[in-house]
């Protein structure tokens, strides 16, 4: 369904390319956009994405749960703590349009069949992952950088098994789960994370729409995160409308900025398909702890994700939805995961 989108708007990219002097509201260099930014009357925006298996697949196992609520200040300064990250990566650059995000969050991972109070030592962990990060992004020549530092923990002090019970008993009708006292003991956890996008990379005009293609490569490293990965991000919108940014989504996904722009007549939307890939050398939600033994299964080293959804803006408000399938991330894994994402961002 969802390579079968991501098709469908290549294919629409090459059969109907769009004339070099066509014109938009949209900017098209990347300098329009840091002008554009710079300019913001709006320099506040507020994300709050929630990815669930229920909203996607209608299931309840593997990664069943991610929260993350997200602060993103247009032109703010930059955390002196963030300046030092940024100068130990020599391809990043503070500038004008350097902009901070501050989050907060929390990741749940559970097994195929929750109703087993036994261990399952060839099934995915139960983990909950509780952490907050900060970061910036930048934007210089054609590209977007952005940098985030994370920091948690893992164990039964990230609270996965209370958000879980909480969720169960009195958001969704589901089984309780059983199995929590096998999970992952407690261990702190830092990801620094990097990730480069070209927003500009693809783009064409078909009729009053406008098709966008966003290439991107990012990378994590630390003790619960080590992968790099490469994707592409396909868009589809009104030609006339001003500049939209990707919301706001969970890690490991390559999370946009939540920023967005209203246009004129006070509403727009946009439609998007696209696919990632990961190289994995480290998940702790499958190899266990890093210093003590706990339950784990043999990760698999190369995972993808194909994801589709769209976006709907009104006055200061936009909502997106996505529904995400990820290949098969352990051996004896009997079905892929399926997650749906609703993300809801506001600007002041």
């Amino acid at each position: 369904m969802f390579k079968r989108a991501v098709i469908y708007l290549f294919v629409i990219w090459l059969v109907f390319p769009a004339p070099s002097h066509a014109q938009t509201n949209e900017p098209t260099t990347e300098q329009e956009i840091s002008e554009r930014v710079t300019k913001s009357e709006d320099k506040n925006y507020i994300s709050l994405s929630i990815e669930n298996d229920s909203i996607g697949g209608g299931t309840d196992r593997y990664y069943t749960s991610g929260v993350r609520l997200t602060y993103f200040n247009v032109n703010t300064p930059v955390p002196k703590a963030m300046d030092e990250v940024a100068d130990f990566i020599p391809t990043f650059d503070v500038n004008e349009t350097t902009s901070s995000f501050f989050t907060i969050g929390q990741n749940i991972y559970t097994p195929q069949d929750i109703t087993v109070t036994a261990n399952q030592p060839n099934d995915r962990p139960y983990a909950g992952w509780l952490y907050g990060s900060g970061g910036i992004t930048t934007i210089k020549d054609n590209h977007i950088d952005e940098i985030e530092v994370t920091v948690g923990i893992v164990g039964d002090a990230a609270l996965g098994e209370a958000a879980q019970d909480f969720i169960h008993d009195s958001v969704i009708p589901a089984d309780d789960p059983q199995g929590w006292d096998n999970q992952l003991k407690f261990e702190p956890g830092l990801i620094i994370s990097a990730g480069r996008r070209w927003p500009r990379a693809m783009r064409d005009k078909i009729g009053p729409l406008l098709l966008r293609g966003e290439p991107n490569v990012n990378a994590s490293i630390g003790n619960i995160h080590t992968y790099a990965a490469a994707g592409m991000t396909f868009t589809l919108g009104p030609a006339d409308d001003p500049f939209q940014d990707a919301p706001v989504r969970v890690r490991p996904a390559m999370p946009g900025s939540g920023y967005f722009e209203t246009p004129p007549d006070g509403w727009s939307w946009f439609i998007f398909a696209g696919a990632e890939g990961r190289a994995v050398a480290r998940n702790i939600f499958l190899d266990g702890n890093t210093f003590r033994d706990s339950n784990s299964v043999d990760k698999k080293h190369f995972v993808g994700d194909l994801n589709a959804g769209i976006a709907l803006t009104y006055d200061d408000y936009r909502l997106g939805y996505s529904y995400t399938v990820r290949s098969k991330e352990f051996d004896g894994q009997e079905r892929v995961s399926e997650f749906g994402s609703l993300t809801l961002s506001t600007k002041f």
